[in-house]
């Protein structure tokens, strides 16, 4: 047994992952997979669900892998109740699910709203409920990590409802990491920056800026995009023993964009928090 094996404490453990059949997901269920973790997976993408069964079971991990609607209370608590049946505990609760759209809030209803909180926020009060519950029953702790996003720290021109919910998820989790401490649950976060996903292209809107090399040195501190194993990492970490004494707690796997803040590292000028002059006159 390795050092990492011995301390991380993952084998045998099982976890809810909602949305892991697709991009961050699938990469959070691989990871956790490779460590001994037993899987159990809702997702609503029927073709990226079977092709994460077929890969589970070419690689002889005991899963669960099913098609559902996370943001459906009852789809969730079935969920549960299989894996109850299944494996008779739960130790891990990753809360993948989350979407937005592009459009300024004056341009949204309320019909909007109510779609982004319950894509972003009410799914993960739902997931908690059930875990809480089942973690505290079974006597030895747990952790929930929720996948949130730097807009949860930062103003998001564009993504008014979906950044607030986002922050709702932070919030929340550091109020339930309190409440349950003292069952040993632990409650954290891992809110990335700019991780290319095919869900992320289709609603980023961006201009390419960011697949070109000197947009991502100008964006980026570390001058690189995220790789989707950099936030699936933080969630082995996060769900292991390694972080047994972290609560309350949000991981940043970003490059450092967040600790950048609105500072840009521009072309010969170098790090600046406002365009170079040059730029402005170029555009006039």
């Amino acid at each position: 047994m390795t050092w990492f094996e011995q301390r991380a404490g993952l084998d045998g453990a099982v976890a809810v992952v909602t949305g892991g059949a697709g991009g961050l997901g699938q990469a959070i269920v691989a990871d956790l997979a490779a460590n001994g973790v037993r899987p159990a997976v809702l997702d609503l993408d029927p073709e990226a669900a079977c092709a994460l069964r077929r890969t589970l079971d070419e690689q002889g991990h005991e899963a669960l892998v099913e098609v559902g609607d996370a943001r459906d209370p009852q789809v969730l608590a079935a969920l549960f109740d299989t894996v109850d049946a299944l494996w008779g505990r739960l130790d891990i609760l990753v809360n993948v699910v989350g979407g937005t759209f592009r459009a300024l809030f004056t341009e949204t209803t309320a019909k909007g709203w109510d779609a982004l909180l319950r894509t972003n926020l009410t799914h993960v009060l739902h997931a908690c409920s059930l875990a809480v519950p089942r973690m505290r029953a079974g006597g030895h702790g747990g952790s929930i990590v929720n996948i949130t996003t730097i807009e949860a720290h930062r103003a998001a021109p564009g993504f008014a409802v979906y950044a607030a919910a986002k922050a709702a998820v932070e919030q929340f989790a550091r109020t339930l990491a309190v409440e349950v401490a003292p069952d040993g649950i632990r409650v954290n976060n891992v809110a990335p920056d700019y991780v290319p996903t095919p869900n992320l292209a289709r609603i980023s809107g961006a201009d390419g800026a960011l697949d070109d090399p000197a947009g991502v040195r100008v964006a980026i501190p570390m001058g690189r995009l995220g790789r989707v194993t950099d936030v699936s990492h933080c969630v082995v970490f996060l769900a292991s023993r390694l972080s047994s004494y972290l609560t309350g707690a949000t991981l940043h796997p970003d490059g450092g964009t967040s600790a950048s803040a609105g500072w840009f590292n521009w072309p010969q000028e170098g790090w600046a928090d406002h365009a170079p002059l040059r730029l402005l006159r170029d555009d006039a």
